[in-house]
């Protein structure tokens, strides 16, 4: 089987990124977008303005409002749109889809009230599919203005992984394969959680040493509920664990760690949402996150404090706090098997 055709759901600043990629590699590529006016200004000016304004996108794109347009008889679908919205964009697409379809999330977060990550919406709406998860340290305008990094495509359809890997790989954009779909999906879920941590580092004015701790010991907050739910340790060490947590704690470029620096600057959720102008899944992952953590009675100190600022106003310093006071004193616990895995 060879991909000429593909779909990306999601005209989002990340969708639109993949799509430029695809469009790039000579695949005939279908971009679905809610307005109809964004997708007018898409097909006219080859630039998404909304959210990558400035950067000009590949001619082999075809921007479209109407899902049936984007689907019809493509090979591979990308879903790229916020975890709230997800379920409803998939059940209206299901009737559409032949059975046996090629779908990809690239949505980092998880449904509210359920719990589910946004593959395994995927398998329950669309029985027939085959399903995957791509996830990493990617930065749209990084990727649009062609700047190397890499991904991982994660399934248990090894042929889907190399389907995927060939439609997305470039000279700047080199794609890596997994099996463990939920450690990768659970990694790009839950550093969204911890670059709003880093936010609230910078603005706090914590140094280098601050932050290279906390980052490390939100790896090991990842990894101690990720092992819980079933993923595997070891992937948390790679691009969607270790890898994706860095960029997103470090760059400006992250949504998420500009809405933990706001936060520090004083700002009102309300405000700072509006002023960014996107979704930022952090802010619900980290109630969602809490919770269940306490349901399976795994310690995320970090994760618990950043719930109590945004929950129930608690004092930013709180942060650090819950590092210096509450925090394990083993370096690497989940390398060494003390997180243990929810039963089969």
């Amino acid at each position: 089987m060879s991909v000429k055709k593909v779909g990306v759901i999601g005209g989002g600043s990340f969708g639109t990124a993949i799509a430029n990629i695809i469009a790039s590699n000579g695949h005939e590529t279908q971009l679905w977008m809610r307005d109809p006016e964004q997708v007018e200004s898409l097909n006219l000016t080859r630039v998404n303005a909304l959210y990558l304004p400035g950067q000009e996108l590949h001619p082999n794109i075809m921007a479209a409002h109407e899902l049936q347009m984007v689907v019809n008889g493509v090979d591979i679908i990308f879903v790229a749109v916020p975890s709230q919205s997800f379920r409803s964009v998939v059940k209206q697409m299901k009737p559409m889809l032949p059975s046996g379809i090629m779908l990809i999330t690239a949505t980092k977060g998880i449904e509210a009230h359920s719990f589910k990550l946004m593959s395994q919406i995927l398998a329950e709406e669309v029985t027939t599919a085959r399903i995957g998860v791509l996830s990493g340290p990617n930065l749209a305008k990084e990727i649009v203005n062609r700047s190397p990094t890499g991904t991982v495509i994660a399934s248990n359809d090894a042929e889907l992984r190399f389907l995927v890997q060939e439609t997305l790989r470039s000279d700047t954009f080199r794609v890596y394969a997994n099996d463990d779909m939920l450690g990768v999906e659970l990694g790009g879920s839950l550093k969204n959680i911890y670059a709003i941590i880093a936010g609230l580092a910078d603005a706090m004015g914590m140094g280098h040493n601050t932050i290279a701790m906390l980052i490390t010991r939100s790896l090991t907050e990842m990894a101690r509920f990720g092992v819980r739910l079933g993923g595997d340790a070891m992937t948390f060490l790679g691009l969607s664990g270790v890898g994706d947590l860095i960029v997103t704690c470090t760059s400006p470029l992250s949504r998420n760690f500009r809405v933990g620096k706001a936060l520090g600057e004083g700002k009102s959720l309300l405000v700072i949402f509006n002023e960014l102008g996107q979704v930022a899944e952090g802010v619900n992952t980290v109630k969602l996150v809490k919770e269940k953590a306490d349901e399976l009675g795994v310690p995320m100190p970090l994760c618990s404090a950043l719930y109590e600022i945004i929950y129930n106003n608690a004092p930013i310093g709180h942060i650090i706090a819950s590092v210096m006071l509450s925090e394990s004193e083993l370096d690497v616990e989940f390398m060494v098997g003390r997180a243990k895995r929810l039963p089969a």
